[in-house]
């Protein structure tokens, strides 16, 4: 059942995305570029899904616990530190430049266009190279 669940909530994930025009790189470097041919309406897509999200978390923390888990996953930490403020400046860096978010490029491997192709996997060798860093040069915890 929670893999049903998982995929549906894939698949209306991806149809929004598709829906919304976020899949289209051009749509999205439009609305990044405000002083050129700026296309505010991914900001009615970003306000949507910022008021869906803030209704959703609103009832989901009215429950006890997650229908398909035994506990809520909560990060342990709310701290602003360099780690955050980098991998937030290169999302946005790397969303700005190739007009794909990972969230948005995952729907669009559906195209088959090369470009998203190229994009997902640039990301999950970002993402196997993190790993082996953070093993050859593990984080000094302060005591």
């Amino acid at each position: 059942m929670k893999v049903i669940f998982a995929g549906l909530t894939g698949l209306v994930f991806g149809i929004g995305i598709a829906v919304s025009g976020m899949m289209n790189p051009a749509k999205v470097l439009n609305f990044f570029d405000v002083a050129g041919q700026w296309d505010a309406s991914l900001a009615f897509v970003m306000g949507g899904a910022l008021i869906v999200t803030a209704l959703g978390y609103r009832l989901v923390w009215l429950r006890s616990k997650p229908v398909f888990e035994d506990q809520f996953q909560i990060p342990g930490s709310t701290r602003i530190d360099r780690k955050l403020l980098g991998g937030s400046a290169l999302f946005g860096i790397g969303w700005g430049i190739a007009g794909f978010c990972p969230g948005a490029a995952l729907p669009a491997l559906g195209t088959g266009r090369w470009e998203v192709v190229l994009f997902v996997v640039a990301v999950i060798v970002g993402l196997v190279l993190r790993r082996v860093l953070d093993n050859l040069w593990p984080a000094r915890v302060p005591q």
